[in-house]
């Protein structure tokens, strides 16, 4: 595909998207915060007014018509995420109300009941705080241990450093699959095969690859993988666990309550099968049907097609940047051709806080994030309190880096002038 009809097809696709045709502060919105959050398009806004609209009702407990429609349309989803990262089942597949959630769900089902003192966990420096608070948590209950993998030189995954971490006491893996603040892609497969030699299970965090590059859970061999569905063109409020049937089937439920349930006694209960077993009461109806819609809508693009044009961003995007010699960033480059590594760019401006700039560029309508993006322990690791993250979609394009570009020379220039006066 060319540059000219990967434009083509960027300009078609933000149609889609009603919020990116407003502006901001008199300025056309440029939205460069994808990793937080993404837009949706009207597909999935459809997908949520049609719900209530004509088929509002409870799933899985009435056999009116209504109730029906929306059991039919919730189930279908489970399919469709099943196909889209490849289970092998969609029992494989448990909705959550998010990443966290679905992390949760794990530590505190398998956690506590396989955990044992001494036992180790190892995570990685650059984990999310969701990938860090729960396996604490977990930790203090069980007597487990925490390791923790650094990074390279170019401030990757340090997968030596990993593989000599790994014994006989390592439990469980936890990983990103990529940083929301590195943006570095992480060997995930090689890891999931070394924790695997020595009896280890293994979560991986894909709430920043499922979105933009296609994923195989069988390939990859995980016995767990978490997304949200808000990164993905979904609505907030709707995430799945993916996990290997045998390991969920082991697993105690970890909420009580409506439909998880086989029988009740006043005094004990036998749960349902997979996956309703860890689904306790109501879930979000039509936020899942509407992640369905989303999933739809990704697929109809091509996952393969997203990621590739993402490459091409990517290279635009850090070409522009490495000319601003006030600008670092954090994580390693990417590829002449813009892959092996996320469309996002984490940096710092010399002299410049993060909020402030984060805070100008807004006037210029542009919107990016500023802080610690959730991972607090790596920043502390590289030695900055806070980083300014652009972040792109499929629906960025390079005239609107052209622009972020534009906006944050100025913002430079803005601040060494008062320097200069000082």
């Amino acid at each position: 595909m060319t540059v000219a009809q990967k434009q083509t097809l960027a300009a078609k696709v933000r149609a889609d998207f009603p919020i990116l045709s407003q502006e901001v502060n008199a300025q056309p919105l440029i939205y460069f915060d994808n990793a937080a959050t993404s837009q949706k398009p009207q597909a999935v806004l459809e997908a949520i007014a049609r719900y209530y609209q004509q088929d509002n009702a409870n799933v899985h407990r009435g056999i009116h018509a209504l109730s029906v429609r929306a059991t039919d349309a919730y189930e279908s989803v489970r399919d469709k995420v099943a196909a889209f990262v490849n289970a092998a089942s969609r029992d494989e597949i448990v909705f959550t109300r998010n990443a966290s959630e679905a992390i949760n769900l794990v530590a505190y089902a398998w956690g506590l009941s396989n955990l044992q003192p001494d036992d180790e966990i190892i995570l990685s420096v650059m984990e999310h705080h969701s990938n860090l608070v729960p396996w604490q948590l977990i930790a203090q209950r069980t007597g487990a241990v925490l390791k923790h993998v650094g990074l390279t030189e170019t401030q990757g995954f340090d997968l030596d450093q990993f593989k000599q971490l790994v014994s006989a006491k390592t439990k469980l893996v936890a990983v990103v699959h990529v940083s929301n603040t590195l943006g570095c892609i992480n060997p995930v497969a090689e890891i999931i095969a070394t924790a695997h030699q020595v009896g280890a299970k293994v979560l991986v965090d894909a709430c920043q690859s499922v979105p933009h590059a296609p994923v195989d859970v069988q390939a990859m061999n995980c016995d767990w993988l978490v997304a949200s569905g808000h990164k993905m063109c979904g609505p907030t409020g709707a995430g799945f666990l993916y996990g290997k049937l045998a390991v969920l089937n082991a697993m105690p439920p970890f909420l009580g309550g409506g439909e998880m349930i086989a029988d009740v006694f006043l005094d004990h209960s036998t749960y349902a099968e997979l996956p309703h077993k860890f689904e306790a009461g109501t879930p979000a109806i039509a936020e899942v049907i509407a992640l369905g819609a989303a999933v739809d809508y990704l697929t109809s693009l091509g996952i393969d097609k997203i990621a590739d044009y993402e490459h091409e961003l990517t290279a635009y995007l850090f070409q522009e940047l490495n000319q601003l010699p006030q600008v670092k960033i954090y994580g390693p480059q990417p590829q002449s051709d813009g892959s092996g590594r996320a469309a996002l760019a984490a940096f710092t401006v010399e002299g410049v806080h993060a909020q402030d700039l984060a805070t100008l560029l807004d006037q210029s309508g542009v919107a990016i994030r500023s802080g610690h993006h959730c991972t607090q322990p790596l920043h502390r690791v590289l030695g900055v309190p806070s980083t300014a993250r652009v972040s792109l979609y499929f629906y960025n394009t390079r005239a609107e880096i052209d622009l972020f570009i534009a906006a944050l020379k100025d913002t430079i220039e803005f601040f060494s002038s008062i320097f200069d006066q000082d």
